[in-house]
């Protein structure tokens, strides 16, 4: 929802009124009506109609007589009467058009229950309103507490204070008749205020709250619905929709109300379609109905026999054969009729009219093997590098390892020659040895001879 002012221009900029949440022409507030007899002038010598409509928190409107003739315009704040103080708000709606509106809702001029103007909103009574309003979500959230220590079975959805800040009125919902007597006695001791509580439905919260439904869009009872319509699943079955709650119900845990935008146009659209419950007579055997497709006009039908083969029929041959069944005829088979049903699929092709490149330009071909590729071989090479580290590494510790069996073979080869060395050295100190020894006995024997010689001379 937007009004002209903030709209976009020419080269696709937002304008933006600049108005930080109110709007100068009411066009971006909630439940708004477009005043096509604003730029409009009445007949000569008729005075324009003295009643307004103003809106308050969260789509809230009422009607208020201008007996004062103040000039207002739409989007003016003023301050207008309450059954205990005053209230401010913001006119939406000012001309023939709120007469109108007063008729659609059963409002007479003259009765009681319209309010007058007091006075143009000052900047002191802006600055309480604001006030007032910043203390509700505190206010909403103790009263909370107030609720759960008190059992009661009720779920607190708002708060809206008064323009004066004298009063507050909170919005609940509740299953079951509720009792809240000392409810309000603890509240109004605590917060000072007086307090009044209104019960709403599941419907009028979600209208008050707004939201985002599954269309993605806001919430129609947020922002044009005013006429909340029975909902039945009647009007899910005559749209050929599945029964499934979760997608049928809306924000509010009710069945959508946008059930019954289209439902006339399937309503009439369903009149030439021949009835679910009959069954085709044939010569093979019974028929009987499977599912529709409203939007072609085609019907399934399949054998009583063979369920999983079914034939599709136009609502045409559909009418043909009951008729024929009415008066005791029966066709051969259904296949004679699907055989008939030829359809044409037509190729769609996109001429350059406009001079632009081809739909498909932006179309490229994937690159995912080529990633992969790229991937592994980086994996590839991230192996390799890390192979050669280690390598490295390992290198590096066997070179320790070699120079010290290098070392031990050059002792080891040391040890080796020194032995050698002293084996020779034994051998030579062997053979000394021996060849004293036979001096020692030549010398020996040298006496034995003498003394044989001796006695010779003796004698």
């Amino acid at each position: 929802m937007s009004c002209i002012g903030c709209s976009s221009n020419i080269d696709t900029t937002p304008k933006g009124c600049q108005n930080n949440g109110t709007c100068s022409t009411g066009g971006c507030d909630k439940l708004t009506v477009f005043d096509w007899l604003g730029n409009m002038t009445l007949p000569g010598h008729q005075k324009s109609f003295d009643h307004v409509e103003v809106r308050f928190k969260n789509g809230r409107k009422e009607f208020f007589k201008n007996t004062k003739n103040l000039s207002i315009t739409i989007g003016s704040t003023i301050a207008v009467e309450a059954k205990s103080g005053h209230d401010i708000g913001l006119v939406t709606l000012t001309g023939e058009l709120v007469r109108v509106q007063m008729n659609l809702k059963k409002i007479k001029e003259g009765s009681e229950s319209v309010l007058q103007i007091y006075r143009i909103a000052s900047q002191r009574d802006i600055d309480i309103w604001q006030e007032s309003r910043n203390k509700e979500e505190d206010l909403q959230r103790k009263s909370r507490l107030i609720i759960s220590r008190l059992g009661l079975k009720m779920k607190l959805s708002d708060v809206e204070f008064q323009g004066d800040g004298k009063k507050a009125t909170f919005y609940y919902t509740a299953d079951e008749r509720v009792d809240f007597r000392m409810l309000i006695r603890e509240m109004a001791s605590t917060f000072n205020i007086r307090i009044e509580m209104k019960q709403v439905g599941a419907r009028q919260e979600a209208a008050r709250l707004g939201g985002i439904g599954s269309c993605g869009r806001e919430l129609c009872c947020s922002t044009w619905l005013t006429d909340f319509r029975g909902v039945n699943t009647s009007a899910a079955r005559y749209q050929q929709l599945s029964l499934n709650p979760q997608k049928l119900s809306g924000q509010c845990g009710k069945l959508k109300c946008c059930l019954n935008f289209e439902l006339d146009s399937y309503v009439d659209a369903l009149k030439d379609f021949p009835n679910t419950d009959t069954w085709l007579q044939t010569k093979q055997g019974t028929a009987i109905y499977q599912k529709m497709d409203i939007f072609n006009a085609w019907v399934w039908y399949a054998y009583k026999d063979n369920p999983a083969n079914w034939h599709k029929l136009t609502i045409e041959q559909a009418n043909e054969i009951i008729a024929l069944n009415k008066d005791n005829k029966k066709p051969d088979n259904l296949e004679e009729y699907s055989e008939e049903l030829i359809i044409e699929i037509k190729e769609d092709v996109f001429a350059n009219v406009v001079g632009q490149d081809s739909l498909t330009r932006f179309d490229k071909p994937k690159r995912k093997k080529r990633r992969n590729n790229r991937n592994k071989n980086r994996n590839k090479t991230n192996q390799n590098n890390n192979q050669q580290a280690s390598n490295k590494k390992q290198h590096q510790k066997r070179k320790p390892n070699n120079q010290n069996n290098n070392n031990q073979q050059k002792s080891v080869s040391k040890k080796n020659t020194n032995k050698t060395d002293n084996n020779k050295n034994q051998q030579s100190v062997n053979n000394n040895s021996k060849v004293p020894k036979k001096n020692n006995q030549n010398r020996k024997r040298k006496p034995s001879n003498n003394q044989n010689n001796n006695p010779k001379k003796n004698e």
